[in-house]
């Protein structure tokens, strides 16, 4: 099966991440058993999803982990041209959810792995659930690659880079805050406290917070945008125009360069709320209440150098010029002390995009890159 099919292949398997990956693990399971390659299943609390992990070569230190999250995100509300999940082939490009990031890196290396018979260090191949929702499959694989693997040279995180070797990326935390208000009558504003009112003012007070990030951080930070960012996505409240809202909850997350801490941005607007905001809600009911929950994170990663930009280095891979913009789980191999770089075919620019796609180019670029990968780990 030719690098193309395979990507194809998994591109049909319908992984958005609040859906199973199930079956696309099994397909993966299936095919490397028909190679004789054992790999090891690492499932969610409720066992429908999978990390996957397997080995090929000989049991021996200073292999290589591939990395890559199965899952993708949805595509309802897009305006597609195609069938996102029926990838096919147009003015040289694949189009599909998936095809950059990142199943266009995860397919290229399973279509290798007959080329990988002399092996006399091994690849690992580490395949993630839930990337796409906070980060949130990786970190049980990481434990049990930490385990059970000798220790590699490098762990290179398949995200789409263009084949750019990307040694940072900012960390994420996601949260939701929710606010009780009092209901009243609306024309009766001095006996309510308005939930949906109070929100507004905190999201106002977490933009003028994210303002004074981006005027007191150094424009050289190697990110883009340079600084740390706050940003509010959903927000859900009131039950009619006419009635004082008693509840509202919006949730919104903090991309945090290196430099900064998150939970300091989190102590300074719970600070705020307890302050500024509660004491004046409680003047009208006892029962008014902010809360403030962590529903998800990820460490930032940087990693200038290390065995990992090394390899590429000796690849032949160039270095980016500036930092990843999104989170990957780079961080969490990191953290779990592995030396980590990001590397991938595609780009960024075209991913969670209606007609997300990946030049058939760079999978060209992409399967000469692992093929290099291939040729160093078998040298004696």
């Amino acid at each position: 099966m030719t690098t193309l099919d395979l990507i194809q292949r998994l591109v049909q398997f319908n992984t958005v991440s609040r859906d199973t990956n199930l079956p696309l693990i099994e397909y993966v399971a299936t095919y490397l058993d028909d190679f004789g390659i054992e790999s090891y299943q690492v499932t969610s609390d409720d066992g429908k999803k999978s990390n996957l992990y397997a080995s090929i070569g000989p049991e021996e230190p200073g292999g290589v982990v591939l990395s890559g999250h199965t899952d993708v995100v949805p595509v309802d509300g897009q305006d597609w041209e195609s069938d996102p999940f029926n990838p096919e082939v147009k003015d040289l490009k694949l189009y599909g959810r998936g095809t950059c990031d990142m199943k266009g890196f995860i397919g290229t290396a399973l279509a290798l792995i007959p080329e990988m018979n002399s092996l006399s260090r091994p690849i690992h191949l580490a395949l993630s659930y839930d990337e796409e929702v906070g980060c949130k499959g990786a970190p049980r694989m990481i434990r049990e690659l930490s385990n059970n693997l000798p220790e590699p040279e490098a762990v290179i995180v398949g995200e789409p880079t263009r084949l750019l070797a990307i040694t940072g990326h900012k960390g994420m935390v996601t949260l939701k805050t929710s606010i009780q208000g009092f209901e009243a009558h609306s024309s009766q504003t001095h006996k309510g406290v308005s939930a949906v009112m109070i929100a507004a003012k905190l999201v106002d007070t977490l933009n003028t917070m994210a303002i004074q990030l981006a005027d007191v951080t150094s424009k050289d930070t190697g990110f883009e945008p340079h600084h740390s960012t706050i940003h509010v996505g959903v927000i859900h409240g009131g039950t009619a125009i006419n009635i004082i809202s008693r509840h509202c909850e919006f949730q919104w997350d903090i991309r945090c360069i290196p430099s900064d801490d998150a939970q300091t941005i989190i102590n300074e607007f719970e600070k705020f709320c307890q302050d500024e905001i509660l004491p004046n809600m409680e003047q009208i009911s006892n029962d008014c209440y902010i809360t403030t929950e962590t529903t998800a994170s990820a460490p930032s990663f940087l990693m200038k150098e290390s065995p990992a930009s090394a390899l590429m280095h000796s690849l032949g891979i160039p270095a980016g010029d500036r930092y990843a913009p999104y989170v990957a789980e780079a961080g969490q191999f990191q953290a779990a002390g592995f030396p980590t770089v990001i590397c991938g075919p595609g780009s960024i620019d075209q991913a969670h995009k209606p007609n997300e796609f990946i030049d058939l180019e760079q999978i060209e670029q992409g399967e000469l890159f692992l093929r290099r990968l291939i040729q160093r780990l078998s040298i004696c």
